[in-house]
């Protein structure tokens, strides 16, 4: 689905704000320590303070993951804060929801931030205020150009841009136009407000960009206060001065956006300077991060939700039963670099398998049940088996294990073919032995056929006295397999998910990315057999399935009348 590590290791998991000296801060092994590490030794910064600034207009995704623990890691090393904000400057693509969701998935990393959630409409009347004061100070004016005229107007990568007729608009008539387009009495695309900077730029950016646009709609917290909303350009940056963010972190798209940035900051009588900084976002092989191509697949039902396991959200990947932890140690891996790249999704699996193996409760699950009957054991005997919880964890319970007559075995572990080596077929043939995990070493006696001729049931004996015993000389098990007691298991469902994707870049090239989903990313698995103790399975509970792969209870489609078990990943 989804990293082998690479050096970095900065961030922790939770918020905490304290003075500390530059004596008690670990070496900086990246370019943004080194900055902050600098600006902190010559007293340009007293306190260290970032901030993660989503759209709430999707879910998060692991690409986010990065960010988040590295502005949450960055305050948190150098004993400052971080603020938790979303820029929600586009009514007609953000939700509620979407403001949930991404609190829920910040906080299932683990990190907590600075007070309450911020917001940008919080400041919606500071950011309206420093647009009348930049009309006033002959630094932007309403423009009643129409979006074809503007890109006409703008010019190209090798051409300059040409001046609106409108830019030397008094500031009176443009303080008029802007009022009349906040109380919602001009037409939506009729004008905008411009910064006035420089048309000829070759930084296209800085060609007189929109600060304002009129949008008749309601917004999620304003409601319809406002008929206009200003430009993440305009907001963004002030948001992080009223906030005095001293370090504004954010992905290589927008290092082109720095010069208007610091523009804003240098022409308003803003409360505090902050600085921008860029580095290389994460890109996975074999996954979108595009929440608008995200927005299709779900909107177009490829997929099961935003939270589809398959998907590579932070609540898809937490429906899957990928685990906090693995997600920021991946993350933790990664360089810091000023370059973008695509990295293997098999590093990410890398950090997923690790922490699962070290954490998940084993059990054993029977995945394609074929029954076996030990006629040498007593009719009416029953027995409880003890198997560890964890081979390496003494800290974690142990299980009972319900032991009878009849029993489930995989029906991949069987084969009629007695001539196969023990090398090849580690499993049961007629005639010869296995081990149950945890339990007595049987043999295959004989089999029951239905009229089609395929094996319905497998007659075997046991050996007594071999549970946690070596077997009696001249008896030598080929192998090791897993098995569930028939009279005593859990009927549940299995839901095998793959990668969503079956090339290593979608989206690239011809064709639509959607013709590129993997058809065989979920197999369902109907009436499973789990051990016993699987029944008491709760939401959050991660399982090593014994010889299968791992697993954890899924959050949706799982009741008390039928469990439903997703699985997180393969074994190796």
């Amino acid at each position: 689905m989804f990293i082998a590590p690479v050096a970095e290791a900065i961030i922790g998991a939770t918020f905490f704000s304290r003075h500390i000296s530059m004596t008690d801060i670990e070496k900086p092994t990246n370019f943004i320590q080194q900055i902050i590490t600098a600006d902190l030794e010559a007293n340009r910064v007293s306190q260290v303070v970032t901030r993660f600034p989503p759209e709430p207009n999707g879910y998060l995704h692991i690409g986010h993951a990065k960010s988040i623990c590295l502005n949450f890691g960055l305050a948190e090393q150098f004993g400052g804060h971080c603020n938790l904000r979303f820029d929600d400057t586009n009514p007609e693509k953000e939700e509620d929801e979407f403001v949930q969701a991404i609190i829920e998935d910040v906080r299932w990393l683990g990190f907590n931030w600075a007070g309450e959630p911020r917001f940008a409409s919080d400041y919606y009347d500071q950011l309206y205020s420093w647009a009348i004061y930049l009309i006033e100070q002959g630094k932007a004016y309403i423009c009643e150009l129409n979006a074809e005229q503007m890109r006409d107007y703008r010019g190209t990568l090798t051409e300059a841009g040409k001046n609106s007729p409108y830019r030397e608009r008094p500031a009176a008539e443009s303080l008029e136009l802007l009022e009349k387009m906040k109380i919602g009495a001009a037409d939506e695309g009729s004008m905008t407000l411009r910064a006035k900077i420089d048309m000829a730029s070759p930084n296209i950016n800085m060609r007189d960009p929109v600060m304002y646009r009129i949008k008749k709609m309601p917004h999620h917290r304003t409601g319809d206060k406002w008929n206009i909303y200003p430009s993440y350009d305009f907001a963004h940056g002030q948001e992080d001065a009223i906030e005095g963010v001293s370090h504004s972190v954010c992905t290589l798209e927008f290092a082109a956006n720095r010069p208007l940035y610091e523009w804003f900051a240098a022409n308003l009588p803003l409360p505090s300077v902050p600085r921008q900084y860029e580095f290389g976002r994460l890109n996975l092989n074999y996954t979108m991060t595009s929440k608008r191509k995200l927005k299709q697949l779900v909107d177009e039902k490829h997929v099961d939700g935003w939270d589809d396991p398959r998907m590579p959200t932070l609540s898809g990947l937490r429906r899957r039963g990928v685990t906090a932890a693995s997600v920021r140690e991946f993350c933790n891996s990664l360089a810091v670099a000023k370059t973008d790249g695509v990295v293997d999704v098999a590093q990410f699996e890398h950090f997923i398998r690790e922490d699962l193996n070290n954490n998940a409760m084993r059990a054993m699950c029977v995945l394609n049940p074929l029954k076996v009957t030990l006629s040498n054991y007593p009719v009416d005997q029953e027995e409880l088996l003890s198997a560890a919880g964890h081979p390496n964890r003494g800290d974690l319970a142990s299980r009972q294990l319900p032991f009878s007559r009849e029993l489930y075995i995989d029906r991949d572990d069987f084969s009629l073919d007695s001539t196969l080596s023990r090398k090849k077929f580690k499993r049961l043939v007629l005639g010869d032995y296995v081990r149950l995990r945890g339990g007595y070493v049987i043999s295959a006696d004989d089999v029951v056929t239905d009229s089609s001729g395929e094996v319905v049931e497998l007659i075997c004996s046991y050996v007594p006295g071999t549970v946690g015993e070596d077997p009696p000389e001249g008896i030598r098990p080929r192998g090791v397999i897993h098995w569930v007691d028939a009279n005593n298991c859990v009927d549940c469902d299995l839901y095998l998910y793959e990668r969503l994707f079956n090339v290593p870049a979608p989206g690239a090239g011809e064709g639509s990315f959607v013709e590129q989903i993997n058809p065989e990313s979920l197999k369902i698995i109907r009436n499973a057999k789990a051990e016993l103790g699987l029944g008491s399975a709760v939401v959050g509970e991660h399982y090593q399935f014994e010889r299968e792969g791992y697993y954890c209870v899924d959050s949706k489609y799982s009741s008390s009348e039928k469990l439903v078990f997703n699985r997180t990943i393969s074994l190796r």
